[in-house]
């Protein structure tokens, strides 16, 4: 359970940092969106490619940045 948070949380700072969103979400946000962006990417493409914590890191890491993408737009207009 500990492993998955944590390899969630560092495929939601990856995901972040492709997005350039990673410092204006907090850690807590960062392993949301890398356990949710893992069931979506995996969900999506399959669990193909090298896994930790029975999460396929290719994919999870797309389906992180699908995450932050959509949070970050939705956010996004809520602010306006």
């Amino acid at each position: 359970m500990i492993w998955s948070l944590i390899v969630g949380a560092i495929i939601g700072v990856i995901a972040g940092a492709i997005t350039n969103k990673g410092k204006s979400m907090g850690w807590i946000a960062n392993i949301l969106a890398g356990l949710v962006g893992s069931f979506v990417g995996q969900a999506l493409l399959g669990s193909w490619g090298p896994s930790l914590a029975d999460m396929a890191l290719i994919p999870s890491i797309v389906g992180a940045v699908i995450v932050v993408a959509v949070v970050s737009f939705f956010l996004g207009r809520a602010n306006n």
